[in-house]
């Protein structure tokens, strides 16, 4: 079986594939200061709570922006996998062309995201992944990647909202009665919830004009669910388009060596 995981800033996602089955899927906490040792232990825990042992797994497909992250996993991942090892990076055969200024900038889970996103909904496509920062891909009509844009997420520009003011206070992300908020509650949620939306129907707008037509639209990670709804210019939410990613990127590699 292959074990796909994503390392995000604030979230980890794995998931156990059986072929092309994602048969369990996992989000936790992502910890940047564990040792290796430490990882194999959390990961081996992570999977005998679902009655998986570590010996199922004989692939290995890891996205990770966490670079102290990163390393421990690709040991482990040759410890338990041996070559069938994947780390998403510079070098790695994904099958689509990278026309930016310096194609090494580009974070290893925008590049997933985009090769999952080409396959599953065709071109032109952007593809939004709202995490730690909401980040929008860009696929061109050709199928390259084209860049993008990132911006603050939701959750770290309400932090930065609660920690620079000194009464206002964490609020759940639940649409208020109206927009026009009641009180101090109800207009936090207005702002953060109908304002991220409105940043995110904005900068569609502007990169369907840079492209010249209207692209397709797809949407994903962790406040996907939260923030789509209140959005005009997103179709779908795809939960596991980064874990399909990490499939199929594995799957060229597997073909090509």
């Amino acid at each position: 079986m292959l074990l796909a995981i994503d390392v995000g800033n604030t979230n980890t996602v794995l998931g156990l594939y059986d072929s092309e089955m994602l048969v369990k899927h996992w989000r936790v906490a992502t910890y940047p200061h564990r040792t290796a040792d430490e990882h194999l232990l959390w990961l081996r825990g992570i999977l005998q709570l679902d009655g998986y042992d570590l010996s199922v797994v004989t692939g290995w497909s890891v996205s990770s922006v966490v670079p102290s992250v990163t390393g421990p996993l690709r040991d482990i991942g040759h410890d338990v996998a041996g070559d069938a090892v994947v780390v998403v990076g510079p070098g790695t055969k994904t099958g689509m062309a990278i026309t930016i200024d310096n194609p090494h900038e580009v974070g290893a889970d925008r590049v997933v995201n985009a090769v999952a996103g080409r396959e599953r909904y065709g071109t032109p496509l952007v593809v939004v992944d709202f995490g730690t920062s909401t980040n929008f891909d860009v696929v061109g009509p050709d199928g390259s990647y084209l860049g993008g844009v990132i911006a603050p997420g939701l959750e770290l520009s309400t932090d930065a909202l609660v920690g620079g003011t000194a009464a206002l206070r964490r609020v759940e992300y639940v649409p208020p009665r109206s927009p026009i908020g009641k009180g101090t509650v109800e207009a936090i949620q207005s702002g953060a919830l109908y304002g991220h939306a409105g940043l995110v129907d904005g900068i569609m707008g502007r990169l369907a004009e840079a492209l010249g037509t209207k692209p397709g639209t797809v949407a994903t990670g962790g406040l996907a669910s939260t923030i789509v709804p209140h959005c005009s210019s997103v179709e779908t939410i795809d939960e596991f388009l980064t874990l399909d990613g990490l499939r199929m990127i594995f799957d060229m590699n597997q073909e090509d060596g």
